[in-house]
């Protein structure tokens, strides 16, 4: 996604990308399908054609990225592995990484591509 807001409208190859992001070839098809599926890119066919955003980088947020390559998270699990989180209670460290997980979900959600972008 990163590649592709750089680009601006211009499509960029499978491989293009790869190659500017460091990304195994092998493993990128994977993401682009699942960030076509999410209606986050779209493929251009022909002798010039390749991926490019389908909406604007100020319009998509960085936990949208995420849900698209990752899917959606699993509900919340003690981060002791099913300690005393999965029984009636909670352990001692329950209330400060919830915090920390809502911190995160919520700077992703409030973080654009199109303001990554201008800092690369």
């Amino acid at each position: 996604m990163l590649a592709l807001a750089e680009a601006g409208p211009a499509s960029l190859s499978a491989r293009r990308i790869a190659g500017r992001m460091a990304i195994p070839s092998r493993f990128l098809p994977h993401v682009l399908r699942d960030l076509l599926r999410a209606n986050l890119i779209e493929a251009r066919i022909g002798r010039t054609g390749g991926y490019c955003l389908a909406t604007s980088p100020d319009r998509v947020s960085l936990l949208e990225i995420v849900h698209a390559a990752e899917g959606d998270p699993p509900d919340p699990t003690c981060i002791l592995g099913g300690g005393p989180c999965a029984g009636s209670g909670t352990c001692a460290v329950h209330e400060a990484f919830a915090a920390g997980r809502a911190a995160m979900t919520e700077r992703l959600a409030t973080t654009t591509l199109a303001q990554v972008a201008s800092r690369s």
